[in-house]
C-alpha cells in the first residue's frame, strides 16, 4: 500500500464502520413512526432492530474467512454496494416484513465492514502508527453510537423515517469509489484449501442468533419466565457449544480459536466485551435518566451525550499519537478509573440534578473511553500474524458487540426489576400510621384546596394520587443508582486483566516489524 494514500484508505474504511455503528442505533427513534406506518404493534416493529443485531453477530466472527475466500478488496465492495441497495430497500419498504428482510442484508453486510475496515487500517500504516489507525477506527466505534439517536431523531422529525436509510446511499458511495481507487489486497492474503466447514457456519448462525434475540428480547418477555426465551436460551448454549467444539476438531476450521492462545489478543478481547457492556450499559441508562424522570426533549438527552463524544475524539487522538511511548498499561488505567469516576458521580444524581453535571460527568466518561480503545486495541493485535489480521479483527469486533448486547440486556432489566423492588421497599412508609405521611398528605390537600378548590373526597384521592406518583419517579431514580452502581462495578473488574497487557506497542516495542 502507498504510503501517500494511507489517509484516503483510512477514510473509506472509516465510512464503511460509521454507516454501520450508526444504523445499530438510528432505527430506535423512530420505531413508533414505523410502527404507524405499518399499521404493526410494538412487538412486531421491534424486529427491525432485532433481526439487524441478529445479522451482525452472525456474519462477524466468519469475516475473515470470507475476505480470504473471495479477496477482501472484492468482500468490502460488494458488502458496501449490499449495505447501499438494502438501505434504499428498508426506505422504501412496502411492508413491514420486507423491511425486516432488508434490515437482514444490511445486517449481514454492514456487520462484516467493520472487521474489515480494522484489518485494512492496521495494515495500511505501519507498525509505529497502528496508534494513529486504531484512533481513526475509534471515531467510528465510539462516536456512531453516540450521533446515531441524535441523528435518527432529528431526520425522523424533519424530513421522515425512510431518509435515515436513504442518506446512506451516498455515503456508501463514496465509499465505494474510494474502495475502488485505493483499498489493495495485502500480498499475503491466500484463499482457504479444502472444503468450506458449513458446519460451523451453521452453528454459528444458530448460536449467535439465537443468543442475539435472547438478549435483545429478554426484558420484553420477562426472561426466563417465557417459554420464548428459554426455547433460544437452549439453542445459544448448544450452538455456541456445538462450534467451539466443531472450531477445535475440524482440520480446516471456519473460525481460526487459536489466535485466542495469544494472551495480549485474549486479554484484549475480554478487555472489549467488558467495554461494550459499560459503553453500550450507559449509553442506555443517561439518555432514560434524562428523558424519562428529568423531562428533557429527545434533543436535551442529546446535548447530555454529545460532549462526552467530542472529549472521546480529543482522547483517542492524543492516545494515539502516544502509542509506543507511554506503557499501554498506564493510558488504559487511567481511562478505567475515569470512567470509575465517572460512574461514581453518577451514582448520587436525584430528581434535583443539573444539566451541566451530568453533561460533565458524561465527557468524563467520553475522554476515559478514548483513552481505552486505542491502546487495547493495539496491544490486541501486536502479536498476531498478519495474516490471521482478518480472522482476530473478526473475533474482537464480535466481543466488543455481544459486550454491549449483555450490557443493554442488563440494565433495561436491572433498571425495570429493581424500580419494582424500591417501590415496594418506599410504598411500605405510607401508611396512616406515619407522621410523616399524613402531615404530607394534608399539606398536597391544602395546596390542591388553594389553587382548585376541590371537594375534600377529591382532594384526598388527587393528594395519595400525587404522592404515589413521587414514588414512583423515586423508585426508578434508585434503580438508576443501582445500574451506575452495576456499570462501576464492571469497569472496576478490568483494573486486574491490565496487568495482563503488554507495556510500549508500536514499533520495535510491539517486537514486530
Amino acid at each position: 500500500m502507498k504510503t501517500a494514500n494511507k489517509y484516503l484508505i483510512a477514510v473509506t474504511a472509516m465510512l464503511g464502520t460509521l454507516m454501520e455503528v450508526i444504523d445499530t442505533s438510528v432505527a430506535n427513534v423512530a420505531l413508533p413512526h414505523m410502527a404507524g406506518t405499518y399499521s404493526a404493534g410494538v412487538d412486531e416493529v421491534t424486529w427491525v432492530i432485532t433481526s439487524y443485531l441478529v445479522a451482525n453477530a452472525v456474519v462477524l466472527p466468519i469475516t475473515g474467512f470470507l475476505g480470504n475466500y473471495f479477496g477482501r478488496k472484492r468482500f468490502f465492495l460488494s458488502c458496501l454496494v449490499l449495505f447501499s441497495i438494502a438501505s434504499f430497500g428498508s426506505g422504501a419498504a412496502p411492508t413491514l416484513w420486507f423491511l425486516i428482510v432488508m434490515r437482514v442484508i444490511q445486517g449481514f453486510a454492514g456487520g462484516a465492514m467493520v472487521p474489515m475496515s480494522q484489518a485494512i487500517l492496521l495494515e495500511s500504516f505501519p507498525k509505529e502508527e497502528h496508534g494513529k489507525a486504531m484512533a481513526l477506527f475509534s471515531v467510528g466505534v465510539i462516536f456512531g453510537p453516540i450521533i446515531g439517536p441524535a441523528l435518527g431523531g432529528w431526520i425522523t422529525d424533519n424530513w421522515t423515517w425512510p431518509w435515515i436509510f436513504f442518506i446512506n446511499i451516498p455515503l456508501g458511495l463514496v465509499a465505494l469509489v474510494l474502495g475502488y481507487f485505493f483499498i489493495e489486497d495485502p500480498s499475503y492474503m491466500k484463499r482457504p484449501e479444502g472444503r468450506v466447514d458449513y458446519w460451523s457456519f451453521l452453528f454459528i448462525a444458530m448460536g449467535l442468533g439465537s443468543l442475539e434475540v435472547m438478549l435483545n428480547r429478554g426484558d420484553r418477555y420477562d426472561w426466563f419466565h417465557s417459554n420464548f426465551i428459554k426455547t433460544f436460551a437452549v439453542l445459544a448454549a448448544l450452538g455456541i457449544a456445538l462450534f467451539l467444539w466443531r472450531s477445535l476438531t475440524a482440520e480446516n476450521p471456519l473460525v481460526d480459536l487459536s489466535i485466542m492462545k495469544n494472551r495480549e489478543y485474549a486479554t484484549g478481547t475480554t478487555l472489549m466485551f467488558l467495554l461494550g457492556f459499560g459503553l453500550y450499559g450507559s449509553f442506555v441508562a443517561l439518555p432514560l435518566f434524562a428523558q424519562n424522570l428529568m423531562g428533557y426533549t429527545a434533543t436535551w438527552a442529546g446535548l447530555v451525550l454529545s460532549p462526552g463524544g467530542i472529549a472521546s475524539l480529543v482522547a483517542v487522538f492524543f492516545v494515539g499519537n502516544l502509542m509506543g511511548k507511554i506503557d499501554t498499561r498506564l493510558m488504559v488505567t487511567v481511562g478505567v478509573v475515569l470512567n470509575i469516576v465517572s460512574m461514581a458521580l453518577l451514582v448520587s444524581v436525584d430528581l434535583h440534578v443539573s444539566f451541566s453535571y451530568l453533561m460533565w460527568t458524561r465527557c468524563l466518561q467520553g475522554f476515559g473511553m478514548g483513552c481505552l480503545f486505542v491502546p487495547v486495541a493495539v496491544s490486541s493485535y501486536s502479536r498476531i500474524p498478519p495474516e490471521k489480521i482478518g480472522q482476530a479483527t473478526g473475533l474482537f469486533n464480535l466481543l466488543r458487540n455481544e459486550g454491549g448486547s449483555v450490557g443493554i440486556a442488563l440494565t433495561t432489566t436491572v433498571l425495570s426489576h429493581r424500580s419494582q423492588f424500591h417501590q415496594e421497599r418506599l410504598v411500605e412508609h405510607l401508611t396512616p400510621f406515619n407522621p410523616a405521611y399524613r402531615e404530607t398528605l394534608a399539606q398536597t390537600a391544602h395546596g390542591l384546596f388553594a389553587t382548585a378548590g376541590l371537594d375534600p373526597s377529591t382532594m384526598k384521592q388527587l393528594s395519595i394520587g400525587l404522592l404515589y406518583g413521587e414514588v414512583q419517579r423515586q423508585a426508578a431514580v434508585l434503580a438508576f443508582v443501582d445500574v451506575f452502581w452495576m456499570l462501576m462495578l464492571i469497569f472496576a473488574a478490568i483494573l486486574p486483566l491490565i496487568l495482563l497487557l503488554r507495556g510500549k506497542t508500536g514499533g520495535q516495542a510491539a517486537g514486530i516489524h
